[in-house]
């Protein structure tokens, strides 16, 4: 993995939210590349929840400023950082007040889904590909976990698809079980839709359901990980009609080599061999 650049793009992250499947992959991972050579970037939410002071957060205000245009309004986005102790890894949060300073992820009290996930998703990926941007770092390899960055393989071959810094960037998304029931919301089309993506591409969210936003995942993706044996066999059969390179799933005590060759010989070296 010597010099390789991966950009891990997740819903949540270890320490900073509660450990899930998705959670310490998306610490695992990076971990294993940065102890390989590799150099990352991690990009999570803000979420309200998450201890700014214990985990020294702070605002990178040369990275902060810039509005994302949402559903046609005009939304400040702000970068903080943080490093994970011991690990030598800094994490860029994508930040908002009116999307993520409530004291909760994605659901409320009552365990219902905020109404406005939808907006809150496509914010967190534009946030990402934006702040990378102005980063100028050319990711080899981006890899996505968790469905609140479902959506950032669809933007990166379409609404970003002329963007030269990711020309040669291949995508890998992890599929999870843990999603959430019933939809994300009535509207996440059409909110697509303003940033003038073509109906033909969205298809697959007609309904925005869990199992719906990791298959447009998956069709916009490069290659494929299996995070979690439970994957409904709905979306199973879809990763196997998509036809990519697909790792199956690997208990964490021996995913560390399984996904280092399947970055080096299944992703990045067909690439090298166009």
């Amino acid at each position: 993995m010597k010099d390789k650049r991966i950009l891990y793009v997740a819903s949540e992250l270890m320490p900073y939210l509660p450990e899930t499947e998705v959670s310490s992959m998306a610490f695992e991972s990076p971990k294993m590349v940065n102890a390989k050579g590799g150099q990352t970037r991690i990009f999570m939410p803000r979420f309200g929840n998450i201890n700014e002071r214990r985990h020294q957060l702070h605002e990178v205000i040369r990275l902060s400023g810039m509005n994302l245009v949402i559903n046609d309004f005009d939304m400040p986005l702000i970068i903080k950082v943080a490093s994970i102790p011991k690990e030598r890894m800094q994490v860029y949060f994508i930040d908002n007040d009116e999307y993520f300073k409530r004291k909760a992820t994605v659901v409320d009290k009552d365990g219902s889904m905020f109404k406005d996930n939808d907006e809150r998703a496509i914010f967190f990926v534009k946030g990402v590909i934006e702040t990378v941007k102005k980063l100028n770092w050319a990711p080899d390899i981006i890899h996505v976990h968790g469905w609140m960055a479902s959506l950032l393989p669809l933007y990166l071959k379409t609404y970003y698809s002329n963007e030269p810094l990711f020309k040669d960037s291949k995508i890998v998304t992890s599929v999870y079980g843990n999603g959430f029931e019933g939809e994300l919301g009535s509207g996440l089309k059409k909110k697509i839709k303003f940033d003038e993506i073509a109906e033909e591409k969205l298809s697959l969210i007609d309904v925005a359901s869990f199992e719906n936003l990791m298959k447009i995942a998956v069709e916009n993706s490069d290659a494929v990980i299996m995070g979690t044996q439970d994957v409904s066999p709905e979306l199973e059969g879809f990763i196997e009609r998509a036809n990519l390179p697909k790792l199956e799933y690997k208990y964490p005590e021996e995913f560390s080599s399984a996904y280092e060759e399947f970055y080096l010989n299944d992703i990045l070296s067909e690439s090298e061999q166009v």
